[in-house]
């Protein structure tokens, strides 16, 4: 009896614990609008106060099972899944097309926006959106690493490897759309573009 009162005392003692990480959570996906709105508008870098710190962003979708409706876990669940068996410099790759594209003309406003677009007529920007695989996660410690990479991204802390691309592809893959758009980086996995930007779309 006496371990049962201890064992629920502790579980009092650690309740606070989820609300301060929900609370964490909400403050970071304030943070991570707001920078997101800075890359739209073109805007200087953020102080370091405004910045996303990684405890912050570490506490938003913790276990990769959340919706995608909020700007860190849309570019971290692309990251993790685009950039699946790819390494940090892929995904720090990734992560710079995404950011290109955002308030691009031709291009949506929003993080989310940009990985979703192109659902409704099935042509995906990004394939395992449309899949039709589930999107949870599957290993923990490369979606911390895809999230600490879309915490510097969204911070501007990122140095573009690709040379401004918008477009990219698995080495894997010869697709059409690649002969017309001018090559600017080649990573590992991918290789990555940019086109006229009439074309850009």
């Amino acid at each position: 009896m006496r371990l049962a009162w201890m064992l629920f005392g502790l579980s009092l003692l650690a309740s606070p614990l989820p609300a301060a990480d929900s609370q964490k959570a909400a403050v970071a996906e304030d943070k991570a609008q707001a920078l997101e709105e800075k890359v739209v508008e073109d805007a200087p870098p953020p102080k370091p106060q405004e910045t996303l710190k990684p405890s912050e962003v570490q506490a938003v979708d913790p276990a990769g099972q959340s919706p995608m409706d909020d700007s860190i876990t849309c570019l971290a669940r692309t990251l993790y899944w685009e950039a699946k068996g790819a390494d940090a410099q892929d995904m720090s790759a990734v992560a710079s097309v995404v950011l290109n594209r955002l308030g691009h003309e031709g291009f949506p406003d929003s993080i989310c926006a940009v990985v979703k677009q192109g659902v409704e007529s099935k042509s995906c920007q990004f394939s395992w959106w449309c899949d039709g695989r589930p999107d949870q996660v599957e290993e923990a410690e490369r979606y911390a690493v895809a999230k600490e990479i879309a915490r510097k991204a969204l911070n501007q802390q990122l140095k573009d490897p690709t040379g401004g691309a918008l477009y990219f592809h698995d080495r894997s893959v010869h697709p059409d759309w690649a002969k017309a758009y001018r090559k600017t980086a080649e990573t590992t996995h991918f290789l990555f573009y940019r086109p006229n930007t009439a074309l850009a779309r």
